[in-house]
């Protein structure tokens, strides 16, 4: 693997959103410190806490001394995507990851998604649907099917070159990150789907990879989630067939 031609440059940032997360996020925090402590980059951890209401910014503020380049992003709650799209535009990585805050996706998977980066792709996307990848403790059957039916009408609507839109662990290079993050509108459930069908509009080389993945059972989603979902699909779809995003 390589590394930018200037040792004082960053890598890889590691973004982190995380809305009411006191009970998952130190664990995740410590898993990717001491990853990225094994590492031979650097790197940097940008944390983007989303108007939490319990002592999620107590505990982020506790770890800025645990790792050299920490920082938090403080944002009013304007749903997840809003938070993403902080972090990564703060973030001066020549590589940028999100992640979600309950490490459902080990980070030390980065290393597959960074294995392609490096080939030339812009945005690399962690899969749970593409062949090889790995379910432990599996999502109830209900869950399964009411994602399985999202990523159909997903297609429909707005074809993208991956079947899994979802899994909160996507990889974008630093040029990617500055073309498409400026254009994102969609900061609900349905965020990824814009990312990934920007990162067509203009051209970028987009890779699905699959991956291991393990289900929180503090998941958020619900029907009502799912609802608004779809709603935002269909509002990518218009928007990429009325909207210039091109400038």
């Amino acid at each position: 693997m390589s590394t930018p031609a200037s040792p004082n440059q960053t890598y890889l940032s590691v973004i982190i959103p995380c809305y009411n997360e006191e009970k998952r996020v130190q664990k995740t925090l410590d898993a990717v410190i001491a990853f990225l402590h094994s590492r031979p980059y650097q790197s940097e951890i940008v944390v983007v806490d989303n108007g939490s209401q319990d002592k999620t910014v107590q505990i982020l503020k506790s770890y800025q001394g645990k790792f050299p380049h920490f920082k938090i992003v403080i944002e009013n709650s304007h749903g997840k995507g809003w938070a993403v799209k902080q972090g990564m535009l703060v973030a001066e990585g020549h590589f940028r990851l999100f992640t979600d805050a309950d490490n459902s996706t080990d980070i030390r998977q980065v290393e597959q998604l960074l294995t392609f980066a490096e080939a030339g792709y812009d945005v690399v996307v962690s899969s749970r649907k593409a062949p090889g990848a790995k379910i432990i403790h599996p999502q109830p059957r209900f869950r399964v099917i009411l994602g399985n039916l999202f990523q159909g009408l997903v297609q429909l609507i707005v074809p993208l070159p991956v079947k899994d839109t979802q899994n909160g662990f996507k990889l974008f290079s630093a040029k990617a990150t500055e073309k498409i993050f400026p254009h994102q509108d969609i900061y609900y459930w349905a965020f990824d789907v814009e990312l990934i069908a920007l990162a067509e509009k203009f051209g970028f080389r987009v890779k699905e990879v699959p991956i291991t993945w393990v289900n929180d059972d503090q998941s958020k989603m619900n029907f009502k989630g799912m609802a608004r979902m779809l709603f935002e699909v269909i509002l990518i779809r218009l928007r990429l067939a009325t909207r210039d995003y091109a400038n």
